[in-house]
Parts: structure tokens; sequence; C-alpha cells
């Protein structure tokens, strides 16, 4: 099966605190997006396109390896990866689109998307059990009603897809749709979407806390 590798990376960084795309953003020595890149790799994606801010490329250029492809992305996640979509061709079996902002998914994670949709599934999703109470709460902020966490997860990345399948889904999608994933696009072209164990390392880094613990988490590794 040949999968490749989307890494949408064309964020601004702005909710992060940081002065430039904030997959440029360092983490223990290295950009996150440096660290998506690698996770895919060691997970058996050896083909990988980056999306890139415009007029960004010769910085991603300078910190990704020189066989990583590189397009130029759009103002939306979902723009995103339409370009680097298109990019990838026909010729791929899989895609799995990876956030640049989570920068510690292990490996294994990247190797159980990629059983799951060699073993035969059209969508294929990491998920970790909810373990907070959650509640649904009105306008003023007054909790109506408990929700059952028993059936609820938590969604990571890489989301993993059959080309074709997810290449039919943007093409249905309306141009003017902003989906929070990929998966939400396959779901809305009527696909059914599974589900593999995530991993609590795979924490998103959105604001400067989240790059905090994830500095804590790479430096504990390292001693």
């Amino acid at each position: 099966m040949h999968a490749v590798g989307i890494v949408p990376a064309a964020g601004s960084g702005l909710r992060l605190g940081a002065d430039q795309p904030k997959a440029l953003v360092s983490l223990g020595g290295r950009p996150l997006v440096r660290w998506a890149v690698d996770a895919l790799r060691s997970g058996g994606v050896a083909d990988v396109i980056v999306a890139v801010p415009a007029g960004r490329r010769d910085a991603f250029e300078a910190v990704l390896p020189a066989d990583v492809r590189l397009v130029e992305g759009g103002m939306t996640r979902t723009a995103s990866v339409r370009a680097a979509l298109a990019a990838a061709g026909s010729s791929a079996d899989a895609v799995l689109v990876h956030d640049a902002a989570r920068p510690l998914t292990p490996p294994d994670v990247v190797a159980r998307v990629l059983a799951a949709l060699a073993a035969g599934a059209r969508a294929v999703v990491p998920v970790l059990p909810v373990v907070d109470t959650t509640v649904v709460v009105d306008a003023d902020g007054v909790i109506n009603h408990d929700v059952p966490r028993a059936p609820l997860r938590r969604v990571q990345t890489p989301q993993g897809f059959d080309r074709a399948t997810l290449a039919d889904a943007y093409a249905r999608l309306d141009d003017t749709a902003e989906l929070t994933d990929d998966a939400a696009v396959v779901r809305a072209d009527g696909v059914l979407v599974t589900t593999v164990d995530g991993d609590e390392r795979s924490v998103k880094v959105t604001v400067a806390h989240d790059l905090a613990l994830a500095e804590l988490q790479v430096s504990t590794v390292r001693r």
C-alpha cells in the first residue's frame, strides 16, 4: 500500500503567541512541522507533502528533508488539505492527514492507522476516551444536563483515508464549508469512519501552555 502523508502547516500561530507560522515554532530544538513529518516517516509513511503559508517556502525548506514536497496552503485548513491532496495525485492508495500541531504523536499511532487502512477501512481516526465529567450548558452558562461519557471520544491525528474516498468527499464539499477535520469531510459524504487507539502524548499544541507541557515531555525523555 502506497500511503502519502499530508501535513497542513499554513496556520499563523497567533493563539500560540508566536511571531511566525506555528509549524515553525521550536520544540526541543526542532520545529513542530519537523516533529510531525518525522513521526509519519517513523510510522511507515515515506512520502510526505506539507502545505505551507504563502511566501514562507524557503523557511520550511530549511528545516525539512529535501524529499518532502511543499505546496502553498490556503487561508483555512480545508483549503490547505485540498491543495496537498491535489499534489498527491492518483498514484497513492492511502492518505494520512496529520496536524503539525501534534508533534509528539508516537509512530505506533501512525502504524495503527496504516494497519486499519490495509485491513480495508475507508476512513480511520485515532481516538481517546473522555475522562472528565461532560455537561451541556445554556447561553447563560447554566448546566442543563450531563452527557454520558461512555460513547464519547477525543479525536486525534493522523487521520487516514482511502485516497479516492477522501478526494471524492472533498470534490463534493461546498467550497465555503470549513469543517474541523477530515473525518468530518468524509462523514458529510456518507462514509463510515473507523477508530483505533490514540495516545495521550499526541496532545495538540494550541496555546503557550501546551507548548510548555510539550517541552517538559521532551526534556523528561532526554534525561
